[in-house]
């Protein structure tokens, strides 16, 4: 019997990321196969904030680790400690952000444990768990299990519906700080360039508006007005980004961010292979475009086939009416 820990992750002003709660998920899913149960682990600058948020979700412990060092993130700072408390459990699993991605296989590396990034879930094969994969932009599944006594994985936050409190209130236990290796004095955490912006985080929006290369220079003018009248987060195909009329921040598909929002608006976007692999988790998908042969409409739960200069300040209007 062993216990799976999960790595809890933090926005850059110490808030609880929602992303955490599908790495919870993912964990829960373990635990029938594993026997044991469940902790979180939170580091950083002020972590008990963040780990009073998590007591209510079933773990067996809230681990807390504070230290200034903490603040901003360096895997190099973070992944001594995650692995010290990691060496007493069978699993190790954080969400598959840009945080995740980073910090868990250099923690595999210093617990010579076995490594599955990107899961899209976890099932039971006799005694063994059996990690699922997308391949191929998400259009094939792979399945693979790991031979090493501690297993490390990050889970695909858009395959996995987000944890639910369960009631109780988890026993909050602090521990101490592993010192960095002398390498480490050498990495700096310098500055973070992102868009600032009022809008729900693209990551965690209930709602998200995504335009393609076809707004060009009108990409915020036409999709401002929908986002705010919809408390939506704002998107882009890569297309967009790299035509200069988005930037990097709204990037979504395979090289991008992966979202499954309850609601997504595709605005001019023709529905190529990595952006559909980045978003064809949302419930609900809405295309817009001109082109009726457009792939994403194969996708699209609604679809409408019509000039976005001309749609999209209509239905503006027509949600102003109604608000």
């Amino acid at each position: 019997m062993s216990d799976a820990l999960v790595i809890a992750e933090l926005s850059e002003d110490g808030k609880l990321k929602k992303t955490t709660l599908s790495a919870i998920s993912f964990a829960k899913l373990a635990l029938p196969t594993l026997g044991g149960s469940f902790s979180i682990l939170v580091l950083g600058a002020n972590a008990t904030t963040a780990a009073a948020e998590l007591t209510g979700y079933g773990a067996a412990k809230v681990l807390t680790c504070t230290d200034a060092a903490f603040g901003k993130y360096t895997a190099e700072q973070f992944a001594p400690t995650v692995a010290a408390v990691g060496k007493a459990f069978g699993l190790i699993v954080a969400t598959a952000s840009s945080f995740g991605k980073d910090l868990l296989p250099r923690v595999a590396a210093r617990l010579d444990a076995a490594y599955a990034g990107d899961c899209a879930g976890v099932s039971a094969e006799g005694n063994q768990l059996v990690y699922k994969r997308p391949m191929f932009a998400g259009n094939a599944y792979g399945y693979c299990t790991l031979g090493t006594p501690i297993q490390v994985a990050t889970a695909r936050q858009s395959e996995l519906d987000p944890a639910i409190p369960s009631g109780g209130a988890s026993p909050i236990e602090a521990v101490a700080k592993v010192a960095p290796a002398a390498s480490a004095a050498r990495v700096e955490f310098v500055s973070l360039e992102a868009v600032k912006s009022a809008r729900p985080d693209l990551g965690e929006a209930k709602v998200i508006v995504s335009g393609g290369r076809a707004l060009k220079e009108k990409f915020m003018e036409v999709l401002e007005p929908l986002a705010d009248s919809l408390g939506a987060a704002l998107g882009a195909s890569r297309a967009a980004v790299d035509a200069g009329y988005a930037p990097g921040d709204f990037q979504v598909g395979q090289t991008g961010k992966i979202v499954a929002p309850q609601l997504y608006f595709a605005v001019g976007i023709s529905g190529a292979i990595q952006h559909i692999a980045g978003m064809k988790g949302s419930k609900v998908i809405v295309a817009i475009n001109k082109d009726p042969e457009a792939p994403i409409f194969q996708l699209a739960d609604y679809g409408l086939v019509a000039d976005l200069f001309t749609a999209v300040p209509a239905l503006v209007a027509e949600l102003k009416k109604r608000a």
